[in-house]
């Protein structure tokens, strides 16, 4: 047994240079284990709370000195002497000193990044990757990467309302095939956007190019055309983060959708026609974060006439509640993990072991402010999820999460990209 010695946390910086904690736990063996709390960009209003210190003369009221005072001055001394691999304990301990639903007193970020440590340092001390320490042996399959290569958002006079467009590589050979399609892919839209916008390829906030149409079906159309051209016809299919939350006006109960507000039912229909005009996986956030039963309906009429997926994830932030109500209305099939958002990883363990019981899926993802060597590929491997969200292939953080898979493929000879053919078929 491996007893944590020590618990500190210190004021580091995430990939869009905003301030996030990172702790680190020691154990009285010598082990250790980093965790890094990372923030998204499109944020649902039910995560965990993000403290923050709100100074305007330090990184403009952004810094998180007091979540890093948090870690030292009290969870520190709690967490001394407890075992280091048992995460759940762990866990609830923090939980427990916080004692509010969305961790604000102590900072959902402070806790979560302790929650990381803990469980880095636990398989340090057994000599495992962390996700053979959680599986409790070599992984068989790894999940196929999806790539957000086009971003949605406000730019200039043109607002595409979707906020990601996702190509899935999902018939090539291996992991590593599957990454160069993509990166291939990637490389090809910057002509073929540049050309469509009529002003040239611009990075968007998520790193992928920015939209060229405040149409997403033009959007679509034009990844499907750089995907054919490339030779890949029949080997990709497609998916959408809509983030629709960011674009409902509550007043009037509307939509952003091509330069108009549009009622629940239009966006709906709308989505359904992109689910049967083209091969897509999945569409996630397609309506607001509180529209339980408007995810029932637009389950409904998408899986009525394709096999496309119905994620949810502002809807559901990781939290095993959201997940059991919106699985109750018959609303999801499936939630997107990002641990952070309930922030422990025991929580979001257990979201996603409610998820496998109901025949449910748990799709990994990073955040927009992602940190390298991020817990979330961890359990992206260790859960053997069909396949993950990567982000553009582009910057240190997103390409560190494909080397990661690389990586599984050549220290575990026998594994196997996973087969999605059960989805797109």
């Amino acid at each position: 047994m491996s007893r944590i010695k020590s618990v500190r946390a210190r004021q580091l910086l995430d990939c869009k240079c905003r301030p996030m904690v990172e702790a680190q736990v020691e154990t009285d063996d010598g082990f250790a284990g980093l965790g890094a709390a990372p923030t998204g960009t499109s944020v649902g209003s039910h995560e965990s709370f993000v403290l923050r210190d709100g100074d305007p003369a330090e990184y403009g009221g952004m810094g998180v000195r007091r979540a890093v005072a948090n870690v030292n001055e009290k969870l520190a001394p709690a967490l001394v002497g407890m075992d280091v691999s048992d995460q759940a304990a762990i866990d609830r301990c923090m939980i427990e000193l916080d004692a509010t639903p969305d961790k604000h007193v102590l900072g959902g970020n402070a806790i979560y990044s302790v929650s990381i440590a803990a469980l880095r340092a636990a398989g340090a001390a057994v000599g495992q990757e962390v996700y053979r320490h959680m599986l409790g042996r070599g992984p068989r399959t790894v999940p196929v990467p999806t790539f957000n290569v086009i971003n949605g958002g406000k730019y200039g006079d043109m607002t595409q309302p979707f906020n990601e467009f996702l190509v899935v590589p999902w018939k090539a050979g291996s992991v590593s095939e599957s990454v160069e399609m993509g990166v291939k892919i990637f490389a090809a839209l910057e002509e073929a956007v540049g050309k469509a916008s009529g002003r040239g390829a611009a990075v968007g906030r998520s790193y992928g190019w920015v939209a060229p149409s405040d149409d997403p079906d033009v959007c679509i159309g034009l990844l499907e055309k750089t995907c054919e051209g490339l030779g890949y016809g029949g080997r990709v299919a497609f998916a959408l983060d809509c983030a629709s939350s960011e674009m409902y006006d509550k007043a009037t109960g509307t939509y952003l959708l091509g330069g108009k507000r549009v009622e629940r039912e239009a966006l709906i229909e709308f989505a359904a026609g992109l689910a049967r005009k083209y091969p897509m996986l999945f569409i996630e956030d397609l309506l607001d974060e509180d529209d339980f039963a408007g995810y029932a309906l637009a389950r409904l009429a998408i899986r009525g006439s394709a096999r496309t997926l119905v994620i949810g994830d502002d809807l559901i932030v990781s939290d095993r509640a959201r997940l059991e109500k919106a699985h109750a209305l018959g609303g999801v099939d499936g939630f997107i993990l990002k641990p952070n958002q309930i922030g422990t990883i025991s929580e979001a363990m257990e979201t996603h072991a409610y998820a496998v019981k109901e025949g449910l899926l748990s799709i990994t993802s990073g955040r927009s402010g992602g940190v390298v060597d991020d817990i979330v590929m961890d359990l992206a491997v260790a859960t053997e999820i069909p396949f993950i969200k990567n982000g553009a292939p582009r910057s240190g953080e997103r390409i560190n999460k494909l080397n990661f898979l690389m990586r599984v493929q050549d220290v575990c000879p026998d594994v196997r990209l996973s087969d999605l053919g059960g989805y797109l078929r």
